[in-house]
């Protein structure tokens, strides 16, 4: 015990392996020079595009993508703390899955920040008054283009009856549930909740919460915050 206290850092100094104070972990925005970019097919709702390009490191390097209008993504918090989920049908895994109302950016100069709320209107009945941003992500960048912004909704309220949309395809078969957060980090854990946008709203819900109920300041961003690989 005695050799392994010698080794220990002293109290206050950075270890070898930390990042020097005030470093920022942060991925690196960066643009090669693509040598050829083509649409290689034209699908219903993707396109999958190839391009060729060049890296300090490699050159006329070949990747096809799926070229993604992004998304944003909802998790809607009420009074009780519970969060909303819905379920819908997804073909590619043939399983109706637990997600949080969601949506692509497919409206061509669309904010994002309204988008969300157009989905959360259009999927769930519902409008928030008090809104903020969780996260930014890449869901498959190895593969796909496609980024989301997860919001954190609170203070809702529904939707006049007047003003409800009206649901089709998949969505006309939409299920809600209102779940506390304890219980939806379960259904993460077991291996039984398995869409990946809807686990990282439930994670940093829970994070958002645990660090309210300390006084804590809460790790979110505000509403209009520029996403860094895009904005």
């Amino acid at each position: 015990m005695s050799g392994e206290a010698s080794e220990r850092t002293p109290a206050g100094e950075p270890s070898p392996e930390a990042p020097a104070h005030g470093d920022l972990l942060r991925d690196e925005v960066h643009h090669p020079e693509v040598t050829a970019s083509e649409v290689v097919f034209h699908g219903a709702v993707w396109d999958i595009r190839r391009e060729t390009f060049d890296l300090p490191e490699a050159h006329g390097l070949v990747r096809d993508m799926m070229d993604h209008t992004g998304a944003v993504g909802v998790a809607c918090v009420d009074e009780q703390e519970r969060i909303l989920l819905i379920k819908q049908y997804r073909h590619p895994v043939r399983a109706r899955l637990w997600e949080v109302p969601a949506g692509l950016l497919d409206v061509a100069g669309e904010d994002p920040l309204a988008a969300a709320q157009r989905e959360l209107a259009e999927e769930a009945d519902l409008r928030a008054a008090r809104w903020e941003v969780l996260s930014d992500s890449c869901l498959s960048p190895g593969g796909s283009s496609e980024s989301i912004r997860l919001y954190l909704a609170r203070d809702l309220e529904p939707v006049a009856e007047e003003d409800l949309h009206v649901r089709s395809d998949e969505e006309a078969g939409l299920e809600f549930r209102w779940v506390s957060i304890d219980e939806a980090l379960a259904a993460i854990a077991a291996g039984a909740l398995t869409n990946a946008a809807a686990q990282l709203a439930i994670l940093q819900v829970a994070t958002v919460l645990r660090c309210e109920a300390e006084g804590r300041t809460a790790p979110t961003r505000p509403a209009d915050a520029p996403r860094l690989l895009i904005d």
